[in-house]
């Protein structure tokens, strides 16, 4: 009878090394964009962990998908949140055309999921926060003392005044800062602003035709700026270490983002920031055409999130997106300056998994 347990006591210790070596191969640490809970010292150790949940989001996600990351792991002991931050096409695009697996897949523009992934690499997706497009500056900034709502594009048109903005192909706040700076034409009665700042300092070209301004995205590596006056970055949140250094003197960025790195920023008028249902017509005067053909159209900025089809751990998706859509997600979301929708609506209701259909309408 010894014997016999001795070999039970054999095959329970090959068992317990099976799940441990199980666990490391599960971390994959080349697409941990803020660490997991190892290196956030939060959560399970190596040794415990026996899932991971990978997920691709925009960069001005950063901060409350860290927050919502900790909570997350803090709940799930054991679960590993790996995070990727890029442009929310690009976020898209490793899924559509480059193959790769991700659980939850959020999106600083909600339309690119019906555009991009539904029916096949999506079946319904929910809106859940909204924010706005600000002039992003530091008090060493040219100018600084000056700038404002009503005189922020004459600033920008300064002799040595640098800015930046996100590329347009790869980032939903690149093109929106395109429509933005159109817009801006209409408001102030200054047919000039979209030339100056970026059409004759870039590979842009602009039409127009029946009131509705098309501009018109060259290739990346065609877009070729004038590096005296602009600097253009794949990811918006890239150009926030540019003007903390110094190296810009303003950038066209989410409020959220401008809030959560303590930057000063001018808020801009409604009519043109893209945060207001009441301005939506007018947003619509202005459309981007990206360089692979595809054209969006000026609408307020909304913030959407899914579960792709590929997703390796469906379950655990459900449980992160339910966190982020009850109230301890929307807490972070309005304490890093981005206001929830609550509730946050949903198409494709009917697929989502049964426990998030009671929170979106």
């Amino acid at each position: 009878m010894s014997s016999i347990r001795d070999i039970y006591k054999l095959l329970a210790i090959f068992a317990v090394l099976s799940v441990t070596f199980f666990g490391l191969g599960c971390v994959d640490s080349s697409s941990d964009e803020a660490g997991g809970a190892e290196e956030n010292g939060t959560g399970a150790g190596p040794a415990e962990e026996s899932s991971v949940l990978k997920v691709f989001h925009a960069g001005s996600l950063g901060v409350p998908f860290e927050e919502l990351e900790q909570e997350f792991e803090a709940q799930h002991p054991g679960v590993d949140v790996q995070r990727e931050a890029a442009g929310s096409a690009q976020s898209v695009r490793k899924i559509t055309e480059l193959g790769k697996q991700a659980d939850i897949l959020a999106s600083a523009d909600y339309n690119l999921i019906p555009a991009m992934m539904m029916p096949e690499y999506a079946d319904w997706y929910t809106a859940f926060a909204r924010n706005q497009i600000v002039i992003a500056y530091t008090n060493e900034s040219m100018y600084s003392d000056e700038v404002n709502a009503d005189n922020w594009y004459e600033i920008l048109r300064r002799p040595g005044v640098r800015y930046g903005f996100s590329n347009p192909n790869d980032d939903p706040c690149g093109y929106r800062t395109q429509m933005v700076t159109q817009l801006a034409e209409f408001y102030y009665d200054d047919t000039q602003i979209y030339d100056d700042l970026i059409l004759d300092l870039t590979g842009m070209t602009a039409t127009e035709e029946n009131g509705t301004v098309m501009v018109h995205v060259p290739a990346s590596e065609a877009l070729a700026p004038d590096t005296d006056k602009i600097m253009i970055r794949s990811m918006e949140v890239e150009l926030s270490s540019a003007l903390e250094m110094g190296e810009i003197d303003y950038f066209y960025i989410y409020r959220s983002v401008a809030v959560q790195h303590g930057f000063e920023f001018v808020e801009l008028p409604p009519e043109i920031d893209l945060s207001s249902i009441e301005h939506a017509d007018n947003y619509k005067r202005v459309q981007v055409e990206m360089s692979n053909g595809e054209v969006v159209t000026g609408t307020p900025i909304v913030y959407g999130i899914t579960i792709p089809t590929n997703a390796e751990n469906p379950e655990l998706a459900t449980e992160f997106v339910k966190l982020l859509l009850e109230e301890p997600g929307q807490q972070i979301f309005i304490e890093n300056g981005q206001p929830p929708i609550v509730p946050a609506f949903a198409d494709g209701k009917e697929s989502m998994p049964e426990e998030l259909q009671t929170l979106v309408q």
